[in-house]
């Protein structure tokens, strides 16, 4: 069986800088992602300004998609969303003292999380040993005990939770 022979390849790999910055590729999700990333520390400067610096972890940010003079910020929390609404007119100032102009500044609240997410739960009981049995407990089971067969193995292995569990 005789193949076709491979053909020669003309084309030489690539960086995979060279594919983000690419206009048609992912060039244009690179530039908007250092757009915010620039924001960000625009948005950053402009808190520690106006004495907020603590806040700007806690807030997302974006461009409303209607605008690119409208900023969105999404605040992890009612109190901060509060904060910044009243502080909008300066944050703006400050925000073009910094070289960002924005005609506006909507302020949202940032979605819960979802409730099927599962999260660590921290209890105090973390290193305890067991107690053993409470009094109801134990009653039950000396109840049950005395209702088995003298020869059961059942019988035998309450007898064992008893002894092992005494309070």
């Amino acid at each position: 069986m005789n193949f076709a022979p491979k053909p020669t390849r003309t084309k030489a790999a690539h960086e995979w800088l060279d594919y983000l910055r690419d206009s048609e590729g992912l060039g244009g999700i690179l530039a908007k992602t250092e757009d915010l990333a620039k924001l960000k520390i625009a948005l950053n400067a402009a808190l520690s300004e106006l004495n907020l610096g603590n806040l700007a972890p806690k807030i997302e940010i974006g461009w409303h998609s209607g605008s690119q003079n409208e900023l969105f910020l999404l605040a992890s929390g009612a109190s901060i969303a509060s904060r910044l609404q009243q502080i909008l007119p300066s944050l703006i100032n400050e925000l073009e003292k910094n070289g960002v102009v924005c005609a506006a500044i909507k302020v949202r609240i940032k979605p819960a999380s979802a409730p099927w997410e599962i999260k660590p739960r921290i209890t105090q009981q973390i290193g305890r040993k067991p107690t053993g049995l409470n009094s109801v407990a134990k009653a039950s089971w000396e109840s049950l005990l005395e209702k088995l067969a003298p020869d059961s193995e059942l019988r035998k292995a309450v007898e064992r939770l008893l002894r092992n569990n005494p309070k």
